[in-house]
């Protein structure tokens, strides 16, 4: 069996392109259309562009947008300076 191009209709009633691979896994799935042309047009896309594609790897940015946020120092004595306020008050 060869890769295959499926076109189905989803929950919403929307057009979708799915890519099966001979051992029946999905490679990927694409957004939904209103209309049944254009999810031909994306496959007739994708067949013309696929070899045209490069590769972004964005696994490192990933990591650089998920470190954690540095956040602001306070001063020394602050609380001490907090509870003497209270205390005049």
């Amino acid at each position: 069996m060869a890769y295959t191009f499926e076109i189905y209709r989803d929950k919403a009633q929307q057009f979708r392109v799915r890519l099966r691979a001979p051992n029946g896994e999905i490679m990927f799935s694409t957004e939904g259309y209103v209309a049944k042309t254009s999810a031909k047009h994306v496959i007739k896309s994708i067949i013309k562009n696929v070899g045209k594609a490069v590769i972004d790897d964005q696994s490192d940015l990933r990591k650089k947008a998920a470190a954690p946020k540095k956040t602001a120092k306070k001063r020394k004595g602050a609380k001490k300076r907090k509870a003497a306020k209270k205390r005049k008050a």
